[in-house]
Formats: C-alpha cells, structure tokens, sequence
C-alpha cells in the first residue's frame, strides 16, 4: 500500500473539508482593504488618496469612482516604468525582484508586468488550495506518490537592471518548495534550457525514467511535447510512457476546443482539470468534479470586477472606455460576458487583463473563461466572441468527426465586400473541401450568434475557409519568438497581422 502517498490523502481530505465553507464576496472586501492599506503610501496610493478613500463610509465605491481603468500600456507609461528603473514603492511597497514577460497574443513586444514577493506567495498559496481540492476529485492514494511534468517557460531568468525576467511560468517553477523538488519534472536542468525545441527533445529522450501521474500547463504546447514523446519512443500512445497518468491540469485557455486531439494522444481517460494563471497571477482553478468551472480564488490577493463585454464599452485598441459601469462580485448575474479588472499585491490597480468571462455559478464564485477584449471580431457588427467561435468549431468537429484544434480568423475587404476568413489546421489526410466547411460553419455562427446572423443578411458577404497544416500555428508562434511557455494563438487577427500569417503561410505550403 502506497503509505506516503496515503498520509498525503487523507491530509488533503481534510483541508479539503476545512475549505469548503467561504463567503466570497467578503472575503473580496477583506482583499481590497488590505490592498489599499498596504499601497496607501506607495506614489500611486497618494496620488489617488488611498488613507481618504479608506476613511470614507462605502470605501469601496469610493475605489471605482476615484482610481480609472488602466491596460497595461497606461499602467507601463505613467507608473511600471518607474518601477522597471529600480525605483521603489511606486505602486507597490519596495522594488519587485522579479518582472513577468508577457507578449500575450497580440503585443510586438514582451511586457514586463512586476511581480512581488507578495504576489510568489499568493501564488503559492492558491497551488496548496489547488491542491486541497483534490480531495473532491477522489484520486486514488498512489497518485500522490507520483510525479508531476510541468509544461512552462524556461526556468533561466535573465537579469535587467537589478530584478530577474522571465515568464510566469518559469518564475513559479523557480521559486517552488524544496520539498516538491523531487516531484517536480522536468527537473531543474531541463527547465532552464531556453530553446522550446531543445527542453522537448530532452523531455522525450528522459520520459521512460520517470513516473509521471500529473501534468501541467497550456494544451496546444502540451500536445506538441506529448507527441514528441510518443514518437521517439515509437508508442501508440502517452499511457504507454507513463502508465500512471491521471490527472492534466490544464491553464490559461479553454480546454474544450483542444479535447478531441489531446484525447486522441491518451490510452485511457484522465481527469481533466482547469486552472487560470495569468502573468498578472493565479485567478482561480477548477474545485469540483461536477462542473467544468473555475472557482475564483477570492482571498488571496487579488480583487476582482466585472465589466459588461459590450462593443459600447470596448475601443477599437481592446481598452476600456472609462465611462463602462463596473460590478462587483456581489452584483454580477450568470451566463453573461464580462470584461475582467484586477488589483493585485503586485500594484495593478484596476488593471484590464484582457480575458473575459462568464459567471457559472455566482454563489460558489465559479467562472469560465470566454475569450479575449482583443479577440471579439464585430467588423459590419457580427459581434463574435471567442467562445462563439470555440462553440462553432466544436460543432465542426462533430458533424466530419475532424479535429480542429487551432484556427484563427480575420474581416477581410475584398471588393467592396467583407468576408470572414478562417484558417483551420488539420492533421487528417483527405480533409473535407473547404467549401463544405465554409458552409456549415457559416450555420454554426448564425444558430450560435443573432448577430452575426442579422450581419450575415446585411453588410457581411461570407465565409472563406483555408485548411492549413497544424504544425504551422506552431512554426508561425515560433517565427514570432513564442514559441512554448504561456503562448496563446491569435484567435483573431487585425489587417496587418493577418497579411503577415497569410505570407507566412503561403511561403510554407
């Protein structure tokens, strides 16, 4: 009987119980209280007069009328740029040791968004609750002896001016406990290897030496890594590398349109659980079995509000009009997009992340991610978000029994005309003729989408549909230097970008 891992079970049953009872709503008081205490003599806290705000009868209320909207380019012009030069408590108190890269999906150049040592330790905290949870997920005692491959960004920081760079990922896996160090894999030399290409061929040429039971991180670089190891050890599946795999926590997208193909790769079926670590910290995580829902980690750091995801609302460049109404958790309804803000132990103050969301469940504070500002394609007001696309291309999926993994889409003026165009990697030989799917996904969007439906009769001519390799999203990711780590495909492409991938594509075909 696996002894060790039996002791860990029924300590995280136990913490399991102990969690289960919260208010998030006053916990998310509690949060911000503490956050404008803290910051109240930071530059940013006396700018926007933190101590009065906190003196008032509503301080909350008082927070959303004083302190605006920031995205990350207003928060890095007139307050992280001082912080990057080594100056201290401007948005926070003293000097963050540590910088997250993060070009997202749609940015040119990495940002640097700072990380304290407040926001490790939230981190941290957040993973044991990630763990706790377990308990309802009633994974045998030896899965606890098992050990867990970590997916991320190198682990090799790079120093600029004072502090330490690198992707959240690799911050995190460079800050973990001593005691999970025998757990965790790749291990710390495969981890630092900077090269995305290179960290797999050593992952695959190791796989057989370890007994994996977990894996970790964003789905499209998962598969790539899981088929890489498959091929070099000449197998039909993972389970035949790593029998003892039961659990991926996935993180940062949405599961659901990588299904198909990342189950295709498995020999058995394993517990799939949701998680969402942003650059800007760690959000929620799936808490229960029933539901494929993340609950929102309500008490540790991080404060949260909701915009309505409502073109009104949005500008052409995904920031917000600072004219939006804001919710708070207490206020939100279910099933309805919202815009996510943020204010963090790491001095974001309403700070736009660019995800939006959807409530599942308000009580338990349960939510799923339902695409992106900067993804919402409203050209000739077709008003479609990522998650009508996800849901379309599902249904794709089922009615040719095809997997379609990656697209991207992008209005394109032909003529006088706009048509939606989509590239869609395959790996099927003999894929269906792009007119049939044209069609079909065409009916997908209008029964999924009054919008686009009503676009569709009026000023949106159609859909023009490319198959692509699949390999391609990944060689164009990796043209563009992001290639691995927390990189997101463009669900949505603007003018200039699109051109660029349609080259690209046309030079590799």
């Amino acid at each position: 009987m696996p002894l060790l891992g039996s002791i860990i079970k029924k300590v995280i049953d136990v913490s399991g119980t102990l969690n289960q009872n919260s208010n998030p709503v006053k916990e998310q008081e509690e949060v911000l209280m503490h956050l404008l205490k803290t910051a109240q003599d930071t530059a940013f806290g006396k700018y926007y007069g933190f101590k009065e705000l906190l003196a008032t009868e509503e301080p909350v209320a008082a927070f959303q009328e004083t302190v605006p909207y920031f995205d990350y380019h207003q928060m890095q012009e007139r307050w992280w740029g001082q912080t990057q030069k080594g100056l201290p408590d401007i948005t926070w108190p003293g000097a963050p040791e540590y910088f997250a890269l993060s070009s997202g999906t749609t940015g040119k150049t990495s940002k640097r968004i700072p990380v304290t040592d407040e926001m490790i330790e939230a981190i941290r905290q957040a993973g044991i609750k990630q763990v706790s949870a377990l308990a309802n997920f009633e994974l045998p005692a030896d899965f606890f002896e098992k050990e867990i491959m970590m997916l991320g960004s190198s682990t090799n920081l790079q120093q600029n001016q004072g502090h330490l760079e690198g992707e959240i990922s690799g911050i995190s896996a460079s800050n973990i406990p001593f005691w999970f160090k025998g757990y965790y894999k790749p291990g710390e030399e495969i981890a630092q290897i900077d090269d995305w290409d290179e960290r797999v061929k050593h992952i695959a040429e190791n796989a057989k030496n370890w007994d994996i039971g977990a894996l970790s991180g964003i789905p499209s670089w998962m598969e790539l890594m899981l088929k890489e190891v498959i091929k070099y050890h000449g197998v039909n599946n993972i389970h035949e590398v790593w029998p003892n795999l039961q659990v991926y926590t996935s993180g940062g997208v949405a599961f659901e349109p990588y299904e198909k193909s990342f189950n295709a790769l498995l020999g058995k079926p394993i517990t799939v659980i949701d998680t969402y670590l942003a650059s800007e910290g760690f959000l929620a995580f799936q808490n229960r079995p029933e539901t494929t829902a993340m609950k929102l980690v309500t008490d540790n750091g991080v404060y949260f509000e909701f915009v309505p995801f409502k073109p009104d609302y949005i500008n052409a460049d995904g920031s917000l009009c600072q004219d939006a109404p804001v919710l708070r958790l207490d206020q939100v309804e279910e099933n309805v997009d919202y815009v996510l803000l943020i204010s963090t132990v790491s001095g974001a103050w309403r700070y736009l992340i660019g995800d939006t969301i959807a409530f599942t469940d308000v009580s338990k504070a349960e939510i799923k991610i339902t695409g992106r500002t900067k993804f919402f394609l409203n050209v000739v007001g077709s008003q479609l978000s990522v998650n009508k696309m996800n849901q379309a291309i599902q249904e794709l999926e089922k009615q040719f029994s095809i997997k379609l993994p990656e697209f991207t889409v992008s209005a394109v003026k032909e003529n006088d005309e706009f048509y939606h165009v989509w590239h869609l990697g395959v790996n099927e030989k003999g894929i269906i003729e792009n007119e049939k799917l044209a069609q079909a996904l065409d009916e997908n969007l209008k029964a999924a989408n009054k919008n686009y439906r009503v676009a569709r009769s009026k000023a949106l001519k159609g859909i023009k549909v490319h198959t692509i390799p699949l390999d391609l999203f990944y060689e164009w990711s990796g043209a563009n230097k992001k290639k691995g780590g927390q990189v997101k495909m463009e669900k949505v492409m603007d003018e200039e970008k699109y051109t660029a991938f349609r080259d690209f594509v046309k030079s590799h075909l």
